[in-house]
């Protein structure tokens, strides 16, 4: 192992599919990439301590949150999106739900209903120091 490894980049390459006539009641954990043109209701996250990638497809819908490490949505996420290193909102994207990136891209026509937030500025809040006063 070198002191220089790197961390794991999220997948470019999708590697599973749940189709547009699947729906799903539950959680869904994967890893690697998933392209979700059905539906879910429940959470979408990745594997403990691994990288995975979800696109969204455009006939895609998600009831619950999300936490991946790159998301891609041209659908609909109908809850919060956390943990979060790369999103990518594309045209027709709705997201109805409190969102926490690294790095967004925003397309022409896609639609946020809550609190964006990069987490480079949640992870700096500054700390106060509190002192007794003295009697």
């Amino acid at each position: 192992m070198s002191i220089f490894s790197r961390a794991k980049k999220p997948p470019d390459r999708i590697n599973s599919l749940i189709g547009a006539n699947v729906r799903i009641e539950g959680n869904v954990l994967f890893s690697g990439g998933l392209r979700l043109e059905g539906a879910v209701r429940g959470g979408v996250s990745v594997l403990p301590e691994q990288p995975g990638t979800l696109v969204v497809g455009e006939t895609g819908r998600i009831d619950g949150e999300v936490a991946v490490s790159r998301l891609v949505v041209q659908g609909t996420v109908n809850g919060g999106v956390r943990g979060c290193e790369t999103l990518e909102l594309r045209s027709g994207a709705r997201v109805r739900g409190d969102v926490c990136y690294g790095f967004i891209s925003v397309s022409r026509g896609a639609i946020v209903e809550g609190q964006l937030a990069n987490r480079a500025t949640i992870d700096a809040k500054p700390t106060v120091a509190l002192k007794l006063a003295s009697s």
